[in-house]
């Protein structure tokens, strides 16, 4: 694997060289990351534990939409909430810059429009009412913006959350203006990040309460990413 080297320029054409790369290497990257779930899975259920079970009176409890941005192939985050966990409804929009991986998420989990949409694209091209989800989750997506969309990101985020909505993202633990790789998994790679301290006061100024905020080492990655639950309350 090439050494990772900073970079103190967005690289040109960024995103398409994103998703030709995952698309690329999307077999070999869904393979690697298996070994991640439990870690998502965990950080999952613990937003979970969040959200009040449903009444079991009520036999049509109400249905949550959530949001996820770089949702890859729909595993193990997609197919969780899709599978109404803890009795809880959701339907998730889906959004990925890589067209091989939402192929094969649609392949697995269906087109079913009262289930989930799948949007192809770059997530800053996004755009939703105000107020328009329940549950937002980004992991391991916003890390490969720049810092500055970073930011503008989380902006937006807090924007479509409606109050009392909760939030699960990832930002790299350690401070980077940008760096890339030429030979990651096979593919090319750019990544960026605040680090830690300043990821926890941008998710703070944008308006959500951190309701959980933990750095976290991965078994078999050479970093360490900040965990983040938040809510927004107002």
């Amino acid at each position: 694997m090439a050494e990772t080297k900073p970079t103190h320029s967005v690289p040109s054409n960024l995103k398409n060289r994103l998703a030709e790369s995952y698309d690329a290497i999307a077999p070999v990257y869904n393979n690697w990351t298996s070994g991640h779930s439990a870690l998502r899975t965990d950080f999952l259920n613990r937003l979970l534990d969040l959200i009040p079970s449903p009444d079991p009176v009520n036999s049509q409890p109400a249905l949550l939409h959530a949001l996820e941005l770089g949702c890859g192939a729909g595993v193990p985050i997609t197919s969780t909430l899709l599978s109404s966990p803890r009795g809880i409804p959701f339907h998730v929009t889906a959004n990925d810059l890589s067209s091989s991986q939402l192929a094969l998420a649609k392949e697995s989990l269906g087109t079913d429009d009262m289930k989930v949409k799948w949007v192809e694209g770059d997530m800053m091209a996004l755009s939703f009412p105000d107020e328009s989800f329940d549950v937002i989750i980004a992991l391991y997506s916003l890390i490969h913006l720049p810092r500055e969309e970073q930011t503008e990101m989380m902006r937006r985020v807090c924007r479509w959350l409606k109050v009392g909505g909760l939030v699960l993202v990832n930002f790299g633990a350690e401070e980077s203006e940008g760096s890339e790789i030429e030979n990651w998994l096979g593919g090319w790679m750019y990544w960026s990040g605040w680090g830690a301290e300043k990821s926890l006061a941008v998710v703070a100024e944008v308006g959500l309460k951190v309701v959980r905020g933990e750095v976290t080492p991965e078994d078999g990655v050479d970093a360490s990413f900040l965990w983040v639950v938040g809510k927004k309350t107002e």
